[in-house]
């Protein structure tokens, strides 16, 4: 993988959160800075949830912990640190490498002083059209879960887990919003009053890590131009899922974290 222009999207998606890594991914593809292969696995693992949702948002306002805010982080830049190194030994394992003249745009320009100015226009246009987006599918996805509630097509698919499972109804349905906008369905499964809490922040973590086929739509509206593969992309985000599960499962096994109501 191209190192010198990895930890670039990595550190800037886990500041800026989704979807700002898969953004930045796709330009570094487009400008011919990495192959199509290394920008599908920085894809898995660069387009994260920010410090400021899960500490601010999730944390503070949803749990009134910030304990949980911290303990949700830590499991999630961790589980998505994880997710690349597995990806690269995977790559290195298969020990295949394409060649640069598959990478989308090779030519690069340098900016002139002269041109700063339309630089700055088109990188504030471009932020403005990613917020519009953003906002935009929470609305709709919002919609579409208040849909799916009214007509109890949600309740009934958690019901049926529920009895299936053995598992607490409305966590289900918290969950089952979690995966389709994965902001009401954190907050949603915070709401869930239970004794073991712990389940409500294993469930939140791998609501983070995975994000929901909210975020889902929004990568594949990003990176659509450059033609990356969205299957690649879903399965790092389950993995990552799968891995900040079973990293918060471990750090709440530990005696002094302790959330039980």
């Amino acid at each position: 993988m191209c190192q010198e222009f990895g930890a670039f999207p990595f550190i800037m998606g886990l500041i800026s959160g989704y979807p700002v890594g898969a953004k930045i991914v796709s330009n570094l593809y487009l400008n011919g800075s990495c192959t199509k292969d290394e920008a599908e696995r920085l894809l898995c693992f660069t387009n994260n949830s920010g410090p400021l949702f899960i500490m601010g948002t999730v944390g503070i306002s949803f749990y009134a912990n910030s304990t949980i805010g911290l303990i949700l982080l830590f499991t999630h830049v961790a589980a998505s640190i994880t997710v690349g190194i597995i990806l690269g030994l995977l790559s290195r394992r298969k020990n295949h490498i394409l060649p640069k003249e598959n990478v989308g745009f090779t030519k690069k320009q340098d900016i002139r002083f002269s041109e700063l100015g339309e630089v700055l226009g088109n990188s504030i246009l471009s932020s403005i059209k990613t917020i519009l987006m953003i906002g935009g599918f929470v609305t709709i996805f919002s919609v579409i879960i208040s849909i799916l509630e009214r007509t109890q097509i949600l309740i009934f698919l958690a019901s049926f887990i529920s009895k299936i499972c053995g598992l607490n109804k409305d966590l289900v349905l918290g969950f089952l919003n979690g995966l389709i906008e994965f902001t009401n369905g954190l907050k949603y499964i915070s709401s869930v009053h239970i004794k073991d809490i712990s389940t409500n922040i294993i469930l939140s973590s791998f609501i983070l890590g995975f994000g929901g086929i909210s975020i889902t739509l929004q990568v594949l509206s990003i990176i659509a131009k450059s033609k990356l593969s969205i299957k690649k992309y879903v399965l790092g985000k389950f993995l990552h899922g799968l891995m900040a599960t079973l990293y918060t499962f471990l750090i709440l096994m530990i005696p002094i974290f302790n959330f039980n109501l």
